[in-house]
């Protein structure tokens, strides 16, 4: 057992079998649709989260862990025998997540050190970062090790993502007014990619196929890439762009895995994300 515990959140999108094999501790996100509130991945697994929001005529909202979620964390990694905790939060400028690790971590100080870490991205970004981090500890590396490690590889992380449908903007109210632009522009596919820890439009592609090579072409340009993966919500179409991006070299190999609410939340169905961390 490593004597330095990983905790991240449920934003990083980590596969269940991942974060159960390196010990990585999830804290969730919650998310509510209306009246309704579910625990992400705990109450909600992304299937039933993709199904209910195909149904839902209204947005689904996501909130961030309370400090005392994150707390428990620290005192379950304290009460199985860890030294230290790094906690791998999604990034600040996206969420409150960062803010609540932090202000679990003061309540534990006599207790147990904890490192919180920004990772200024989301999703896989934010996921491998905290798989990288769980498989050094596991080595042995030091509280300061890993968070100096950390802070190395946020500088190394990119995200980039398409969305298949605009129809999750129509229901936000950002187009409305405006149906016949909506029955113009189903066929463009707008790029988004994290810039500074904010998400914004990188471009647009009149295809799928387009947005699959474009995104593909910014993982290669981020290469030699030490790590890669690939998150899509309820996409049937992901093993193509997973087959490209099989192409690009890495020192591990793609992680192809469900996006959970926090993103998909604002993407809708059929959003795919590509994320990578050069070497």
């Amino acid at each position: 057992m490593a004597k330095i515990h990983i905790v991240s959140d449920s934003a990083s999108d980590i596969p269940v079998e991942i974060a159960e094999r390196l010990n990585i501790d999830i804290v969730p996100l919650t998310i509510r649709f209306g009246d309704e509130e579910f625990v992400d991945r705990v109450e909600l697994t992304p299937a039933e989260f993709w199904a209910k929001c195909k149904a839902s005529p209204v947005l689904p909202e996501t909130a961030a862990p309370s400090p005392g979620a994150f707390q428990a964390a620290y005192e379950r990694a304290k009460a199985a025998g860890a030294e230290g905790v790094v906690a791998v939060t999604l990034g600040s400028k996206l969420s409150a997540t960062h803010q609540s690790a932090t202000l679990a971590a003061q309540a534990v100080t006599d207790q147990i050190p904890v490192k919180v870490l920004d990772t200024n991205a989301v999703t896989m970004a934010e996921g491998m970062i905290a798989i990288d981090l769980a498989e050094r500890a596991l080595q042995g590396a030091t509280l300061d090790e890993l968070y100096s490690r950390g802070v190395e590889l946020t500088a190394k992380t990119g995200v980039a993502g398409t969305i298949d449908t605009l129809e999750h903007l129509i229901k936000g109210g950002r187009l409305k007014g405006a149906k016949a632009l909506f029955g113009s522009v189903l066929s463009i596919k707008p790029l988004l990619e994290l810039r500074d820890g904010v998400v914004g439009e990188a471009g647009r592609a009149r295809t799928r196929t387009k947005a699959f090579a474009a995104l593909v072409e910014k993982a290669r340009a981020a290469a030699p890439l030490d790590r890669i993966a690939v998150t899509h919500g309820s996409s049937s179409d992901v093993d193509v762009i997973a087959d490209m991006l099989r192409t690009i070299p890495s020192t591990h190999p793609l992680i192809v895995t469900d996006i959970g609410s926090t993103v998909g939340t604002h993407g809708g169905p059929g959003i795919v994300g590509v994320s990578w961390i050069s070497q």
